[in-house]
C-alpha cells in the first residue's frame, strides 16, 4: 500500500531532535489562527422527484498557521460539517427519495501541510493542501461546496525568472467533496500537474499538462474512467479602451485516455470569452465547448465545476456527445451602500446543446445578490434549468451567511 503524503510529512516532523526545538517554539509563538464559518440553506426542486430537498448545514474550519523555523511553516486545519436540517440526499445518508445536495456530515483534516521557502523564489508545499490553478476549469478546490476538495501532494512553485511562474505537483490522493465515508470520497493514484505561465503586457499565457491516473473503485466506474492526459494553452488579459476595461480569455486543450482507463477517446476543449467593465458595471459573452465521442465526454474531474455551465450543476459530468455552452452575463458592484462595504448583483443566461450531434440540452438562468460587511458575507442565489431532450427541470435556491477571520 502506498504511503500517504500526509503520513510522510508527519514522520518528517517527528524526526526533529529535542536540541532543535528552539526555532520550532519560536515558530509556534508566531502562529496565527484560521477560522472560517459558513451557514447555508439549500433548496432543490428537481423533476420527476416528488420531494424537494431542504438542507441546512453549518461548516466550520478551525486551525492555525505557524511562523517559520528553518524557512518552514506548518499549517493545520480541521473541517467540521454539521447537517442541521437533513431533508436531502447527501450521497451518504441513504435518503435517496430526495434530490442530492452534496454536503454530507463530515469531520476530517482539511489541510495539514509544510511550506518551505529556503530555495530563492521557490515555495515547496508537502502534505494535504489546497491547489487552485488558473480559473479552476481543470484544477480547483470546489470552494462552493461545504466540504472543500483538497490534495495529498507535493507542490513546487518557482518564480525565479521575471514574469514566469512554473508550478508542478505530484499527488496521490484527492480528498473530494463527498467526504471520507463515501465510496467516491477519495480518489487514489499517481497524478501529475504542470502549469507554466508567463505574464505579457497584454495578458498571461499559460501552457499546461495534467496526467491523472486514478485507481479503480468498486461501485464507482467514473474513477478509473476519468484517468486522462490533457495538454492545453490559455490566454487571458484585460486592457482599457476609453472608459471601458475590456477583458478577454481564450483556452484550448486536447485530451485522451491515460493509465488503466478502459475507454478509448480523443476529445478537445475550447473556450472564448469577452467582457467589458464600465465603472461598477460588467457584462460579458462567451462560449465553452467540451467534445464527446458518443461514449466519453471531455472530463475535468478536479475542476471547481460549479463555476461552469450554470449553477444548477446539471453538467458535472460532460455528456457522452459533448456540450456547447453559450452564455451571457451581467453584474454590478456597489460600494458603501448604507452600512454595507459592498453590495453586488450578478445574472447569467446559458443555452446548452450537444457538440457531436444535433440535440438541444435546454437552457438555464442564474441570479445572485451578495453583500459584505466587515468579515461577514451574505448571499441569496437562484438557478433554474429548463430541460430539452436531456436531464430534467431543476430549480435551486440558496441563502448563505459566512464569517472569515
Amino acid at each position: 500500500m502506498k504511503r500517504s503524503i500526509v503520513l510522510a510529512m508527519t514522520l518528517a516532523v517527528s524526526t526533529v531532535s529535542a536540541a532543535d526545538l528552539g526555532p520550532i517554539v519560536g515558530a509556534f509563538k508566531e502562529s496565527k489562527p484560521l477560522l472560517d464559518t459558513r451557514l447555508r440553506f439549500e433548496d432543490v426542486d428537481q423533476d420527476p422527484m416528488a420531494r424537494e430537498a431542504e438542507a441546512l448545514t453549518l461548516r466550520s474550519r478551525i486551525g492555525f498557521e505557524t511562523g517559520k523555523a528553518w524557512d518552514t511553516a506548518l499549517l493545520a486545519e480541521g473541517e467540521f460539517l454539521w447537517p442541521l436540517r437533513t431533508d436531502y440526499n447527501s450521497s451518504t445518508n441513504g435518503k435517496t427519495t430526495y434530490p442530492i445536495v452534496a454536503d454530507p456530515e463530515s469531520y476530517e483534516i482539511n489541510r495539514l501541510q509544510l511550506l518551505n521557502t529556503s530555495i530563492p523564489s521557490t515555495a515547496i508545499t508537502l502534505g494535504r493542501q489546497r491547489i487552485v490553478l488558473d480559473d479552476q476549469r481543470f484544477v480547483g478546490n470546489v470552494g462552493w461546496r461545504q466540504n472543500e476538495q483538497t490534495y495529498d501532494a507535493l507542490r513546487i512553485v518557482n518564480r525565479s525568472v521575471t514574469n514566469l511562474t512554473v508550478d508542478v505537483s505530484y499527488l496521490n490522493q484527492v480528498n473530494r467533496i463527498y467526504g471520507k465515508e463515501s465510496a467516491q470520497g477519495r480518489y487514489h493514484g499517481d497524478s501529475y500537474l504542470a502549469n507554466v505561465a508567463y505574464q505579457l503586457p497584454v495578458g498571461k499565457v499559460t501552457a499546461f499538462g495534467y496526467w491523472l491516473e486514478f485507481d479503480p473503485i468498486a461501485g464507482v466506474p467514473a474513477a478509473v474512467r476519468d484517468s486522462s492526459e490533457t495538454y492545453g494553452m490559455r490566454f487571458s488579459g484585460e486592457k482599457p479602451l476609453s472608459r471601458v476595461k475590456v477583458g478577454y480569455t481564450a483556452s484550448y486543450a486536447t485530451q485522451r485516455a491515460y493509465g488503466d482507463n478502459p475507454l478509448d477517446f480523443d476529445n478537445d476543449y475550447y473556450m472564448l470569452e469577452l467582457s467589458g467593465t464600465y465603472r461598477q458595471y460588467t457584462a460579458g459573452i462567451g462560449t465553452e465547448v467540451l467534445e464527446g465521442n458518443g461514449i466519453k465526454g471531455f472530463t475535468t474531474p478536479l475542476a471547481t465545476l460549479h463555476k461552469f455551465q450554470g449553477w444548477a450543476d446539471k453538467f458535472l459530468t460532460t455528456p457522452a456527445n459533448g456540450i456547447e455552452d453559450r452564455y451571457v452575463n451581467a453584474g454590478a458592484t456597489l460600494k458603501g451602500v448604507s452600512v454595507l462595504d459592498t453590495l453586488s448583483f450578478q445574472a447569467s443566461y446559458h443555452t446548452y446543446r450537444a457538440e457531436r450531434i444535433s440535440q438541444d440540452y435546454g437552457d438555464e438562468f442564474n441570479v445572485q445578490v451578495a453583500a459584505k460587511y466587515g468579515r461577514f458575507q451574505a448571499l441569496v442565489k437562484y438557478a433554474e434549468y429548463s430541460a430539452d431532450k436531456l436531464l430534467t427541470d431543476t430549480a435551486k435556491f440558496w441563502v448563505q451567511l459566512e464569517h472569515v477571520w
